[in-house]
């Protein structure tokens, strides 16, 4: 993957203030999984969202493919806003988005076979290909994926782990989508099944021309496979960088605990405090201002009183923090 090819890359995806607000069974109060998060992604790349369980991750993927109704915002895919678009009207354009879903034995039919897993798109999308047709197209998937014509009859609990999530990466490309929402693939994968996965995606990407959204909390596979990453907290987006930018020179106190956390040989076991202290506070009464502030080591009291706004730090690096002041 190219940074440079990227950065001169048309977004295929833009998401403009994306918020998704869940009831909570506190009146006016509700969950705040997603709350005014903007960024695009463009052709050809790899997008990487991270953060801590309960970021907002895998909402943000679950409500841009349209799984979940967007509370307030836009969503353009390839130019067009399917922000509002009803069941039938979103059906052609998921020829263009298709998700790998995090658990692979959650998200295939047990009573269903891999032939019948995978060409179950295309019954949706190409029903006018005959049985040979759809064989042919499932076998060529397959190959691409690497498995072979002899799974085709067998059923998903006969795989393991990284076999199914093949299988459905399968499904997700069989109709030749242009963006693919990987919503954490790996990480209910032994580690070492993951860098095949990890190593299968890129390959495909460059095969084929795909763009990624990747989601995921293993920070060494993000920085592996990603051009440019998003750091979420609390269903916000606190900084957006090239990974090179955001692996090597962190802005935001939320990124430099995450990174700081990753174990390396050099740290002592057991000797460091935590790199993040406290807990993840609850999305249904988040924290004024700054999200972050409850738990960051710098911050003072204008953090508890303005939200802050996302401000350049470097080209295509933003970072939302009060220690870089105002954009100008």
């Amino acid at each position: 993957m190219s940074s440079e090819m990227s950065a001169s890359s048309t977004p295929i995806l833009r998401v403009n203030n994306l918020t998704k607000h869940f009831p909570s069974g506190q009146r006016g109060y509700p969950v705040r999984a997603l709350d005014g998060v903007t960024f695009e992604v463009r052709q050809g790349e790899t997008l990487g969202l991270v953060g801590e369980s309960g970021c907002g991750k895998s909402t943000c993927a679950r409500t841009i493919i349209r799984l979940y109704e967007p509370t307030a915002g836009t969503i353009e895919l390839d130019g067009q806003d399917i922000t509002r678009l009803n069941a039938r009207q979103m059906r052609p354009l998921r020829r263009k988005m298709q998700m790998v879903f995090q658990d692979p034995y959650a998200s295939l039919n047990a009573r269903m076979t891999v032939r019948d897993i995978v060409a179950e798109p295309l019954s949706v999308h190409s029903p006018e290909l005959g049985h040979e047709a759809v064989d042919d197209q499932v076998r060529a998937v397959l190959h691409q994926v690497g498995l072979g014509q002899e799974h085709m009859l067998r059923y998903a609990h006969e795989f393991s782990g990284g076999q199914r999530q093949r299988i459905g990466l399968a499904r997700a490309l069989v109709i030749h989508p242009k963006l693919v929402l990987c919503d954490e693939p790996i990480s209910a994968l032994d580690v070492s099944i993951q860098a095949q996965i990890v190593n299968l995606l890129r390959d495909l990407q460059q095969d084929l021309g795909l763009t990624y959204l990747f989601i995921a909390h293993d920070l060494s596979m993000v920085r592996y496979i990603a051009d440019r990453v998003g750091v979420m907290y609390l269903g916000q987006l606190v900084e957006l960088g090239t990974a090179d930018g955001i692996f090597d020179s962190p802005k935001h106190p939320y990124t430099q605990g995450l990174l700081a956390s990753v174990p390396t040989l050099s740290k002592g076991i057991g000797t460091d405090p935590p790199a993040i202290e406290g807990q993840l506070p609850s999305p249904i009464h988040p924290p004024s201002g700054c999200r972050f502030r409850t738990r960051c080591p710098m911050a003072t009291a204008v953090c508890a009183e303005q939200t802050p706004p996302p401000v350049e730090v470097a080209d295509g690096h933003t970072v939302a923090c009060h220690l870089y002041g105002s954009p100008s």
